[in-house]
């Protein structure tokens, strides 16, 4: 009886398992045809408008724009272009984080500051690596070298890179922001506030200060190319990540340009002098202070942002404890701008 009532209850056990188990595999079988059915997230559609900035300290923006080469390029898109004039980094900067643009033209070290103070952006593509600042005083100032600058006002424009160029130079001489008295203006401002002896030197930026030197004799009292930051062009986080094949194109154009540029160059001054209403001789200096050959973020920019960056702590520009170093990692995007670039390499 044991035997009997063990073998008849065995198949009783064994049958509900073989069925739960197939069951089971019918039910993942399933689970996975719907999973694979699932539509994948969708491609974001083009823009129905970019909005990116240009400025007369970014030659390429003014030949892009006055050549129509990027409505040109997103014309397939449907995509309009809104161009907004930038007379600072600190515009441009104001208007990325405002959403007010999304790709907009700034030095390397106001774009730091910047993205510090939480403004959501990325340094895809440098544009140019020039020379446009250096501290200016009138062709008959009894200033002499950076010493005599204590006690001095000096006009600059907060948040760009004349700004902090100046506060560089004013450590190199042992002084500080506290031993002058800086006057906020824009640029052009602060050439006329020069010119009219309303401060006794200003902190230039071509081609403005270009236009000081030729037409009001003004004399450089103190240039440091390592002091100039390179001009980058940088993209708000929300429009890389949802619109990565519009930033392409830009990047594209900007490409074209920088080009171009380096083959046309009696072209781009007659572009810049036009587009900023400066005489041609302004725009050719200008442009004689630019460095076109080096449009690849990287090692190069991090290493250099990353030695200027204690001046932002030190000027308490920053908020104490930011780790700045951090900040310049986040800012620097080596990849969108490589295969661009590399594109281009043979041509």
């Amino acid at each position: 009886m044991t035997f009997f009532r063990g073998a008849a209850q065995q198949p009783f056990v064994q049958k509900p398992r073989r069925l739960l188990a197939g069951l089971a595999v019918v039910l993942a079988s399933a689970a996975a045809l719907v999973v694979g059915m699932a539509p994948r997230p969708a491609q974001a559609a083009p823009p129905a408008e970019l909005r990116l900035d240009y400025a007369y300290y970014s030659p390429e923006s003014l030949v892009i724009k006055r050549n129509g080469w990027l409505e040109q390029e997103l014309a397939p898109d449907h995509t309009q272009v809104k161009w907004v004039l930038s007379l600072g980094s600190n515009r441009a900067l104001e208007y990325l984080n405002s959403g007010a643009i999304d790709i907009g033209s700034t030095a390397g070290l106001a774009a730091v500051l910047g993205k510090a103070n939480g403004n959501p952006i990325r340094a895809v593509y440098i544009f140019s690596r020039p020379e446009w600042t250096a501290l200016v005083v009138r062709k008959d100032s009894p200033i002499k070298t950076l010493a005599d600058l204590k006690g001095k006002k000096i006009a600059a424009t907060k948040g760009t890179d004349p700004f902090l160029f100046t506060l560089r130079a004013l450590h190199t001489a042992g002084l500080s922001r506290d031993d002058v008295e800086i006057v906020n203006l824009q640029h052009p401002d602060g050439r006329v506030a020069l010119a009219n002896a309303q401060v006794d030197a200003w902190a230039g930026l071509d081609p403005h200060m270009a236009a000081a030197q030729i037409d009001d004799g003004a004399r450089l009292l103190y240039r440091n190319v390592d002091f100039n930051t390179w001009g980058f062009l940088n993209a708000r986080e929300d429009f890389i990540s949802t619109h990565p094949d519009t930033l392409v194109h830009v990047l594209k154009v900007y490409e074209k340009a920088r080009l171009w540029i380096a083959a046309h160059p009696d072209e781009t001054a007659k572009i810049i002098a036009e587009e900023s209403k400066l005489s041609l001789p302004v725009a050719r200096l200008q442009l004689s202070r630019n460095d076109f050959s080096q449009p690849q973020p990287g090692e190069r920019q991090l290493a250099a942002l990353k030695a200027a960056a204690p001046l932002l702590v030190q000027e308490q520009l920053v908020k104490p404890g930011t780790d700045l170093n951090a900040v310049i990692d986040a800012l620097i995007d080596v990849k969108a701008a490589q295969p661009v670039i590399a594109a281009n390499s043979g041509k």
